[in-house]
Formats: structure tokens, sequence, C-alpha cells
């Protein structure tokens, strides 16, 4: 065996070694009411599970989780002492003063994670703690308990205005906390604002992930800096999603792991069966899915 393949054998093993102990260090968040929040039994999977089928049920899933379905859940699923460290604050920028909530560090955070609304929401939406199964009150309670930042903003639209905007906070926090993971998370129609902002040279080689719920698709997501960085991508989508069909969204998807053969692209797919349109906001365990979102962030 020559000097040169030895020397090859050993570097290909000791980066190898490297990037095993680097994932196994990554952050990972806190637990916070896991056992409320887990989700309900796996139906299918494929892809090396990167693809999963979960059994959804409205009556067990809203009707007796919600104290009033869809409008207030039960209070064990919340901790409304968060609201100590939440703010509603005004930033002026270039592109316009962009109104939103903060909860957490707005300095020194190790991670920020921001929820752009659908059409029709704003900045309230994402910081309801008794909406949607008081999933936003356990997003706003990991990111206090885990030294993290939560942004919920208002923007103008979801075009090239309202992705400016929303480009200036991320901007702007990021300096405030130079160290943190960036992960955006789309609702609807907010998720145009998502594959935008993956798109731009600023975000797009800045963001750490992105979280696709009852959202669409944009092929314009190949040729953006975030996808050339692997940016994981995470889809939650209902089955009876009227709005952006799930049939759509799972192609879009296998399109994605398609083109990245050599690679395998950090990308998930959980489909709630029977869900609808708003079920992934409601649904989508934000623990487990931002933990794995870590574990492969560039």
């Amino acid at each position: 065996m020559s000097f040169r393949f030895r020397f090859f054998c050993v570097f290909v093993t000791a980066t190898t070694l490297l990037s095993s102990v680097a994932q196994s260090q990554a952050p990972s968040l806190k637990p916070f009411k896991d056992d409320l929040f887990a989700y309900p039994a796996t139906l299918s999977s494929d892809t090396n599970g990167a693809y999963t089928v979960l059994d959804y049920r409205e009556m067990r899933d809203i009707n007796q989780r919600d104290e009033v379905p869809e409008r207030r859940v039960h209070a064990q699923y919340t901790d409304t002492g968060v609201r100590k460290v939440q703010q509603d604050l005004l930033l002026k920028t270039d592109a316009g003063d962009v109104r939103h909530v903060a909860v957490g560090k707005t300095e020194g955070a190790g991670i920020i994670v921001l929820y752009l609304h659908g059409q029709g929401g704003s900045r309230k939406q994402g910081v309801d703690d008794f909406t949607f199964g008081g999933n936003f009150n356990r997003l706003k309670n990991l990111m206090a308990a885990n030294g993290g930042l939560y942004l919920s903003p208002d923007f103008p639209d979801f075009g090239d205005k309202g992705a400016a905007q929303v480009a200036a906070l991320i901007d702007h926090y990021a300096e405030q906390s130079p160290g943190a993971k960036i992960f955006v998370a789309c609702g609807s129609m907010g998720g145009a604002l998502c594959w935008k902002l993956a798109a731009r040279n600023d975000t797009g080689r800045r963001i750490n992930g992105l979280l696709l719920l009852g959202s669409l698709w944009d092929e314009s997501f190949f040729s953006s800096p975030a996808f050339s960085r692997h940016v994981p991508v995470f889809f939650g989508q209902g089955s009876h999603d009227v709005v952006f069909p799930v049939e759509k969204q799972e192609a879009f998807f296998r399109s994605i792991i398609a083109k990245s053969k050599a690679y395998p692209y950090p990308t998930r797919f959980v489909r709630f069966e029977t869900g609808t349109h708003g079920t992934p906001i409601r649904m989508t365990d934000w623990r487990g899915t931002l933990n794995w979102m870590l574990s492969k962030a560039p």
C-alpha cells in the first residue's frame, strides 16, 4: 500500500470522525411538554424515514385538545409565564418600518426562529398562546428556555417588499446574535417569502433552515444560495389541504431529493392524514424538527 493511499485513507477516516463528532455535539433544545405535543402514530414512511404519514384525527387532535375548538386550548398545553420576555417592537429599516413581536433574547441568542404568517394574518398570530392547540406557546417557551429568540413580524405583502423587510429584520437580529442559527417557518402563503429569502444573496447565505407549513412550492429554490448550501427544509402538509394540494408539495419534496443524489439533501416531509390547511401549524413538533435542523444546519 503506497504512502499516498494510506494518507488518503487516514484523512477520510479523520474527516468522517470529525463530522460525526460535530453532529453529535450539535446544540439541542431542552424539552417542553414533549409528551403533550408528541406526534400521533405513524401510518407509513419511506425514503429512509424522511417522508412520514401520521395518523391525524380532528376529534382527538382538535376537539379533545381544545377547551373551545380552534379558539382556546386546554390549560395544560400552555405556560403563559413566557410573556415576561415578550415584547411588541418596531424596527426602522431602509426597507420600511417592521412591527414585530420578539420573545426571548434580543442579543446573544444561540438560535433565532421566525414565523411568517399567511394571507390575512398578522404578527399577533404567531404569538397567540391559545390557538393552534397551543403550538405557538410551546415554540415561545422553547426559545425562551434555550437562550433563543423568536420573532413574529408584520410585513406589507408576499412579494419583494415583504421579503426586503423580513430580510432587514433578520439582518438586524443576526448582528445582535452573530453566533445564532436562523430558521424561518412559513405558514400558507407566507411560503412565498420563504422561497424569496432563500433566493436572496444576503438571507440565502445566512439562514440555516426553512419550515413550510401548509404552504407552497417554488422551483426557483434549486438555483438559490440556500439550496447550494444544503439548508435543511421541512414540509408539513395536511392530506386534505384544498389551498395547496398535498400531491404537489410531495412532488416538490421528492424533486429536491432527486436533484441531490450525490449528497442526500437534508429534507423531511410530514403528511398529516385527513388534516386540512392549518393542521401543520397546530401539529408540527417544533422541538423535534428544530433539533433535526440544528444537527444538519450549514
